[in-house]
């Protein structure tokens, strides 16, 4: 049907999209361990300028293609919000309501980004900065799912409240190692011996994070029916968790010296937001919808991955 087409081309724009807001927190971190946060001195221009010319290097291009990549997300919300006011009559009542609370989001995380500029990237305003970059992430990707759902059937409340609660967990963790590194908390513990409760805090809550993760995962897989053949996903979510705690591991052996190393962590975190909110919003209904009304399989792969 023609509003299934709608939904799933707002689905593929919302999978894009939580595409681009990773590689925007990826790019975000790789500014911070290149210490380009500042690269550009103004905002929202660089240099005065849309396009640095004989001021670019490396930081100061880092700096420009994250905001360059926030500009592109920004507009691209817009459009989504434009295309379901279009076609509103066509699609559920939440969803305007929802993608302008997007926007409003967008908006807010780019004023913390010019604050994270004028006011000399303050550890508590970066922080936020990855809080709301982390929200949009985890919103964009159970929209993608919701999407794909022509009707209201839910997942099982225990699915649901599990996945949630794994969710909020690593996005917790994030945020403490975000916090720990705007501080340069982790540094200055293994150079100086100072701050070192803010590396031990987030060593300590990898744990029960992790397992948190295992308990959900498990149980779904011990369950059966639906849930389990949800298994190449929950079998990814236990692959990244193993990844990251390397990843973890490999940084502090290295002494944070490796830039892609703690880069690579930042962006396995990234993921796991981003599947976790996928697992916690997706339908069994809208996981088993037909090729007629969605099209054809290789439309949709984009939104379920």
């Amino acid at each position: 049907m023609y509003l299934s087409r709608v939904r799933r081309r707002l689905a593929q724009l919302a999978a894009h999209l939580v595409v681009a807001l990773i590689a925007l927190v990826v790019i975000g971190g790789a500014t911070r361990v290149m210490e380009a946060g500042l690269a550009c001195p103004d905002w929202p221009l660089c240099y005065g300028s849309l396009l640095p010319g004989r001021q670019m290097n490396v930081q100061v291009f880092l700096e420009w293609f994250h905001r360059l990549d926030a500009f592109v997300v920004g507009v691209a919300l817009l459009v989504q919000l434009g295309a379901v006011l279009f076609w509103r009559s066509q699609l559920p009542g939440w969803l305007p309501w929802f993608c302008a609370g997007l926007v409003a989001l967008v908006l807010l995380q780019g004023a913390l980004g010019a604050l994270t500029v004028l006011q000399l990237l303050p550890s508590g305003v970066v922080t936020a900065h990855l809080a709301l970059a982390l929200t949009l992430v985890a919103a964009l990707s159970g929209l993608s799912q919701r999407l794909l759902s022509s009707s209201d059937m839910a997942s099982p409340l225990w699915w649901r409240l599990m996945g949630g609660a794994s969710l909020l967990a690593v996005t917790g963790q994030c945020l403490l190692g975000g916090r720990m590194a705007t501080a340069w908390a982790a540094q200055r513990c293994l150079h100086g011996g100072e701050a070192c409760q803010w590396l031990q805090l987030h060593r300590i809550s990898a744990t029960p994070v992790a397992v948190c993760l295992l308990i959900f995962v498990c149980t779904a897989l011990l369950v059966g029916g639906w849930p389990r053949r949800q298994w190449p996903f929950l079998i990814s979510v236990l692959a990244l968790v193993v990844t990251q705690i390397g990843l973890g591991f490999l940084t502090l052996q290295l002494g944070f010296s490796q830039p892609v190393v703690t880069v690579g962590h930042q962006l396995v975190a990234a993921l796991l937001v981003a599947l976790l909110a996928a697992l916690s919003f997706r339908s069994p209904e809208g996981s088993n919808l037909s090729l007629s009304a969605v099209g054809d399989a290789s439309s949709t792969e984009p939104c379920h991955g």
